[in-house]
């Protein structure tokens, strides 16, 4: 049986991932920085492979992917679907703050990837990380998320040709808005509230921002739908690179890599800005 690691497994789209994951025929091995929070995934999953992983921590890392190979003897695929949610803008915040998100969001990748690698050339296994459309199209108070998704995707696009030489077929996952997964993210990393009350001349520009994507998140697709997409990359027998887990996300992406100027899309986001 091939084995899949899939990190971030607690919520959302990582558990439903590593649901569907299994359904296709994968032994999942479903990490999470605290175990604690296995309970949902152990009720749609009894049989999983639960195991902490803190993408952050280079010593966690590398037990767990040591772990998996002393225990199975083989990794077929790395999901890399752990990260975090964060609004802010640079004059608001301490450049550490940057630092943090590209830890999780980025480094994390970086981390979790090397370790796995020799495992999967040897099985000229399959490399899928979840990013976002904020890795295409920069957006209005995600500097450093939008940094961050920016950083994995050119890093996956830059690895993907060097890898795929050596049996390793790389994908990159971008969601759009995704029910739940948004807010709760981001109000873990910092409270909503405090950034605007701390805003000063920015609080008009917050609050339209804030509003709009309020909106667009009450149409947002579900984290199964999402992990439809992820596991479909999985599975595939010639996986694409790029995938968009919505058409809308489709849609959304198309008018950045269409922007040879990058006229349209910043036309695009300023409207979400007010008048």
């Amino acid at each position: 049986m091939k084995i899949a690691l899939v990190t971030g497994t607690s919520t959302g789209i990582g558990l439903e991932t590593a649901v569907l994951a299994a359904e296709a025929g994968y032994e999942v091995v479903a990490t999470m920085r605290n175990t604690d929070k296995a309970g949902a995934l152990l009720e749609r999953l009894p049989d999983a492979d639960v195991r902490q992983l803190d993408v952050t921590d280079p010593d966690s890392v590398r037990a767990c992917v040591d772990g998996v190979i002393t225990d199975h003897g083989r990794l077929d695929a790395l999901i890399n679907n752990a990260g975090a949610g964060h609004l802010g803008t640079i004059e608001l915040e301490r450049v550490d703050d940057v630092r943090d998100v590209m830890e999780v969001n980025f480094f994390g990748v970086v981390q979790t990837t090397k370790a796995a690698l020799p495992h999967l050339r040897a099985a000229k296994g399959r490399l899928i990380t979840v990013t976002s459309v904020g890795g295409v199209v920069g957006q209005p108070f995600n500097e450093a998320y939008c940094a961050a998704k920016f950083a994995v995707e050119g890093w996956m696009e830059s690895l993907a040709p060097v890898v795929g030489k050596l049996g390793v077929a790389v994908s990159v996952i971008e969601p759009g808005a995704v029910a739940t997964e948004f807010v709760a993210n981001v109000r873990a990393d910092r409270d909503i509230e405090a950034l605007v009350a701390g805003a000063g001349d920015y609080q008009p520009v917050i609050n339209a921002y804030l509003a709009r994507t309020q909106q667009a998140f009450s149409a947002a697709q579900s984290a199964r739908e999402c992990a439809e997409v992820v596991v479909g990359a999985l599975t595939a027998a010639e996986p694409r690179f790029r995938y968009q887990s919505s058409e809308w996300a489709a849609g959304f992406t198309a008018v950045k890599l269409a922007d040879a100027d990058g006229s349209a899309v910043q036309a695009l986001t300023t409207s979400w800005l007010g008048a």
